[in-house]
Formats: C-alpha cells, sequence, structure tokens
C-alpha cells in the first residue's frame, strides 16, 4: 500500500526542519496477489508511482509550495541488490520515496509500516497534518488542501468511519490478537484518511506500548480510541474495500485502476470535474455518533 505526505517539494531533509501544511504519505504496494515481485519494486509498482505523479499528484504544483511534501513509503528491510539500485535510480530521478531500510515490506508489516513513518515524520519534519493514502487511491489535491486550511491542526482524526466491523476470522485480514470484543473500534478506513501532526506525536511517544493488528487502519482506530481526538466522518472519502462509485463531490477516491486514474486526471482537466458521468454502485452513510458503533452506519440513497 502507499503513504503520502501532501508536500511535494523536492529539497533535502537533513539538518533541520521544514514547515509543511499537509504532508501526503502513499503506502507502495506490497506483493501482488498471483505473483512474486519484491515490495514496492516490481515493474507493476513502479508503472503505478509513474501514473499517480502523471496524474493527480501533479496538482501538487498548484498548491502553495509550503502546504505541500509528498512521499511514497517503501520498506527496503531485505531487499537484493538489483532491488535497491533500481529504487534509488528511481529515487535520484524524482526524489519522492521514503525508505525505511530497518522495515521488511510485507502485507504482515503493514500496519508496523505505518507507525514507521509516523515515527519518522514526527522526527525529521514540521507539519500541520498528514495524508495516508493507497497506490490505488486518487486524491482531490486541490480541495483537500483548501480545507485543511480552515481546520485547527490539533487532535484531528478525519476519514470514512465505521464502528460495526466484525473482526476477522479468516483470509489475509484475519486477527488473531484482537480480543477488546467482537467489532472493531471505530476507524476511519484505510483507503485515505488525515491526522493532525499532534496526534502524530503522540504515536512516536506511544509507539513501545502499541499492539499491532493485522489491518493498519484498525489498529489506529484502537490506538486513538482512549484518546480526546475530534473525529470527522466524511461521506467525500470513498475509501471502503471497493469503491462506492464514483461522484463530482469526492475529495478521495481508493479501488482505482491506472486506467480510472488516467480518466479522472483527464476529465479534471478538460471539464473542471471528477467525474465523467456520475454512478452509484452502492450506497453511503452518514456515522451515527450517538448510538452504540454497532449501529452507527445506516446506508441511505441521497449521501455521496
Amino acid at each position: 500500500m502507499k503513504l503520502l505526505r501532501l508536500l511535494c517539494r523536492h529539497k533535502t531533509l537533513l539538518g533541520g526542519l521544514s514547515l509543511f501544511g499537509m504532508v501526503l504519505l502513499y503506502l507502495a504496494k506490497c506483493t501482488s496477489e498471483g505473483v512474486k515481485s519484491s515490495p514496492g519494486w516490481g515493474p507493476k509498482y513502479t508503472e503505478r508511482r509513474s501514473i499517480i505523479r502523471s496524474t493527480w499528484l501533479s496538482a501538487a504544483g498548484r498548491v502553495p509550495r509550503s502546504d505541500l511534501w509528498c512521499r511514497f513509503v517503501v520498506g527496503t528491510g531485505g531487499l537484493a541488490g538489483e532491488e535497491l539500485r533500481a529504487l534509488e535510480l528511481e529515487q535520484s530521478r524524482h526524489r519522492d520515496l521514503l525508505l525505511l531500510p530497518e522495515l521488511r515490506d510485507s502485507y504482515e508489516n503493514l500496519t508496523a509500516k505505518v507507525l514507521a513513518m509516523y515515527v519518522w515524520l514526527d522526527q525529521h519534519l514540521d507539519f500541520r497534518f498528514v495524508l495516508k493514502a493507497d497506490d490505488d487511491t486518487f486524491v482531490r489535491l486541490d480541495a483537500l488542501a483548501e480545507e485543511l486550511r480552515s481546520k485547527e491542526p490539533r487532535r484531528l482524526y478525519w476519514g470514512f468511519f465505521s464502528g460495526r466491523g466484525r473482526v476477522k476470522s479468516g483470509g489475509k485480514w484475519k486477527e488473531n490478537a484482537w480480543l477488546l470484543c467482537d467489532y472493531y473500534l471505530p476507524y476511519a478506513l484505510g483507503g485515505g484518511y488525515v491526522i493532525s501532526a499532534d496526534l502524530v506525536r503522540y504515536l512516536r511517544l506511544s509507539q513501545d506500548y502499541l499492539n499491532l493488528w493485522q489491518s493498519e487502519d484498525v489498529s489506529l482506530g484502537a490506538w486513538l480510541a482512549p484518546v480526546d481526538v475530534k473525529r470527522i466522518h466524511d461521506p467525500r472519502f470513498d475509501t471502503e474495500y471497493k469503491s462506492r462509485g464514483c461522484s463530482n463531490k469526492y475529495i478521495v477516491t481508493h479501488k482505482q485502476s491506472l486506467e480510472d486514474m488516467l480518466e479522472k486526471h483527464q476529465t479534471l482537466a478538460k471539464e473542471g470535474k471528477l467525474c465523467k458521468e456520475e454512478v452509484k454502485l452502492r450506497l453511503s452513510y452518514v456515522y451515527d455518533w450517538s448510538v452504540p458503533p454497532s449501529q452507527c452506519c445506516q446506508r441511505k440513497d441521497g449521501i455521496p
């Protein structure tokens, strides 16, 4: 998966902190289904990063330079020399990789990767917000940056929340260590969410006490569960395990193919809107915080 930080400036980060409004972190893909390839390195993922750079990430040039810093996050632990050289070449060309040499990149290590990313950010950068996204996510950077300018950079946890997720007993999301209850605690779905810098600081300071569950988004929800945070559920984050379709109101859209990204980028450039034609594949919901989490999320028509 990928991780994305909201400031895409090519500058050296050694020797001091730089203040950025938003950090955009993309979690580079792990091994693909049915194919043995190195995490974040194989041709499929190199191409995906190239498409992201040429589509929605290219909009970073229209965001004020002090507002955005973007990186694809890749764990390089255990990679062979050829794989490392390929990543180093990509880094020399684009300067937009955040390489974590102590982390072996795999799906099983995804939660550790997200935590390591946040620890690195807090240690090296001065920023207000971070958007974490997957590398099959399309983001309206202009809309996101504009909204964040009016938000208080304090205890913010913003995305599309679920409170009724049953604990997985099988498959790649199987949770063997979840003992808290029969549902996951409310969490923002991992296709894309925003947290403020103070929460990143909290995670770094607490890292030695945090349990690492299988799903990184579930883990973040549990880590922040006892904390006094401002949870904002926003249906404009289309970040579930499959897309709800295409709405011109969407800010973040998950589960996008390379073709989807190209089409959305071209439509935005030519027509100033996200969708050639708005399509609804499944209903959305507004999170009801006044009821128990298991009753939170009733899907209805009329919601993006």
